[in-house]
């Protein structure tokens, strides 16, 4: 019998608005917040993420239950939901704030990143090629409030994401 693990995993894919409401919708997914990573401000906040100059992704971590949802499948859901093949860019948003991340906690999500990525490509599901990076988790600034689950608190907040039925 599967015992209830739980495991982090950090991903950008676009405004992390719609991103996490899509995230939290998935079985075995058990927490959620927004922030910033990748970037080289301390405390970075979204006035100063919003510039694109602080190399910050607006990203999602998350933790979920590894026995009822894979990191692969974790994964293979994230390429469904955004368009990884756009660079620094999600529907009308654009910068380096919205590029497609995956900020991997250790070296067996760095490998299973690298192996979804060439079967997402091979796929050909998507008519360009994946852009998504793949590189180590660093510090995450928690947003601010008013950004944490906030289609839940807007619903009709303004999203670019929603599910594919892409087979990879």
């Amino acid at each position: 019998m599967k015992t209830n693990t739980l495991a982090t995993a950090t991903l950008a894919g676009g405004c992390f608005w719609g991103l996490e409401e899509l995230l939290r919708q998935i079985p075995g997914v058990v927490r959620t917040e927004v922030g910033y990573t990748g970037g080289t401000l301390s405390q970075a906040r979204y006035e100063d993420v919003c510039t694109g100059s602080t190399g910050h992704a607006e990203s999602v971590r998350l933790e979920f239950n590894s026995s009822i949802l894979s990191y692969e499948n974790l994964l293979l859901h994230f390429f469904n939901m955004h368009n990884p093949t756009t660079l620094h860019r999600q529907g009308n948003d654009e910068g380096t704030q919205y590029r497609s991340v995956i900020f991997f906690h250790d070296e067996d999500q760095h490998q299973v990143a690298l192996e979804v990525i060439k079967r997402v490509n091979l796929s050909q599901a998507w008519k360009n090629p994946v852009v998504t990076e793949v590189c180590p988790a660093q510090e995450f600034w928690r947003a601010e409030e008013l950004h944490q689950k906030y289609l839940e608190k807007n619903p009709h907040g303004y999203t670019c994401h929603f599910i594919r039925s892409f087979k990879f």
